[in-house]
């Protein structure tokens, strides 16, 4: 039976829902809306347009790379309040950051389209200027993204950033300090395993973020957003079974994957691709002290590996019974 959302509903949720739908629009259907209004413009009167972006486009290509290009007027626009309001979403600080210093921070879990690590770290709904002060965010996504006319634009105004090793080079080698790179450890793969009740995460073989960490002697920090994988239903995909060898198949080949989820709908609860209002408490653990080392050992750079494995879990079991984690549920690594 379904069921339906009632009349009655106050103006602030509704606004709340329909940021929910400006974001899943922006994140699943606005880079193949910009590339057709680009394509487009060259069969109108405004193909000058067309011309003078593509000229912009060319001499503008690096900047993905070299730290993006963040507009503090949208990092801060209301719609993202209302966005971080609709679960609601919240940031919680466990130590300081200085300023002075640069930072990798580990984001976990992935969830299914990472609202946790966008809302927090690429807007400022949940404070994040004010929470750690002097510190600037910078997100980083697949590449693919930034080939993307328009869209490049739009996702570097909040932080977005390149996943190339130069583009993390760049910013952690800034001698002022200040930076905070934050690196969704275990990607787009990541996301098959994201459903309700799972804890599972991609990270016994990922170690480059670690050696980065190492290159510049920039500390790591653990991040766990407790309740990342709440947000959608997703479709039976076990290990072996046909459909995950297939979306694993398509992730190798296409850079992203595709997991098969649903959520609710605007007027109704019961299917859709908006997520559930579920709470998300991102918390940002203590740093992790790292002496820049630039030509570290695999034993090096195991060691450290293992040293922050332990931090994210004793970070994950300081903190899951405030947010109805089961006592006895442990983190899962693969």
């Amino acid at each position: 039976m379904i069921s339906f959302a009632p009349l009655s509903v106050p103006l602030e949720r509704r606004l709340q829902t329909l940021a929910a739908v400006h974001w899943i629009f922006s994140f699943l259907a606005l880079g193949v809306v910009c590339t057709v209004i680009f394509i487009g413009l060259f069969f109108t009167r405004f193909w000058l347009l067309g011309i003078l972006y593509s000229v912009w486009w060319y001499l503008d290509r690096d900047t993905p790379r070299k730290g993006g290009r963040q507009i503090q007027a949208v990092r801060r626009w209301c719609v993202w309040k209302y966005l971080a309001n609709y679960f609601p979403i919240s940031l919680i600080k466990t130590a300081e950051l200085d300023p002075t210093q640069n930072y990798i921070a580990g984001f976990h879990p992935h969830g299914v389209l990472a609202v946790g690590a966008f809302t927090n770290f690429c807007t400022e709904s949940t404070g994040f200027s004010s929470i750690f002060p002097g510190i600037r965010s910078h997100l980083m996504m697949l590449t693919l993204w930034f080939r993307v006319p328009f869209f490049r634009d739009y996702i570097m105004s909040g932080g977005l950033v390149t996943s190339e090793k130069e583009c993390a080079s760049y910013l952690l080698s800034k001698k002022e300090g200040g930076n905070l790179l934050v690196v969704i450890v275990g990607g787009s793969q990541e996301a098959l395993d994201a459903r309700p009740g799972s804890y599972t995460l991609l990270l016994r073989n990922r170690k480059g973020f670690i050696k980065l960490a190492m290159l510049h002697g920039a500390a790591l920090v653990p991040i766990f957003s407790f309740g990342e994988n709440e947000l959608f239903d997703q479709v039976d995909n076990p290990q072996g079974s046909w459909l995950r060898w297939t979306q694993d198949k398509l992730q190798k080949i296409m850079g992203i994957s595709l997991p098969l989820f649903h959520g609710r709908g605007i007027f109704q609860y019961n299917f859709g691709l908006l997520p559930y209002r579920q709470k998300i408490n991102t918390v940002v653990g203590k740093p992790i002290k790292v002496e820049k080392n630039t030509n570290p050992s695999q034993e090096e750079v195991d060691r450290l590996h293992q040293h922050y494995m332990t931090e994210l879990c004793n970070l994950f079991e300081a903190h899951k019974t405030k947010y109805n984690v089961p006592l006895d549920q442990q983190l899962e690594f693969r």
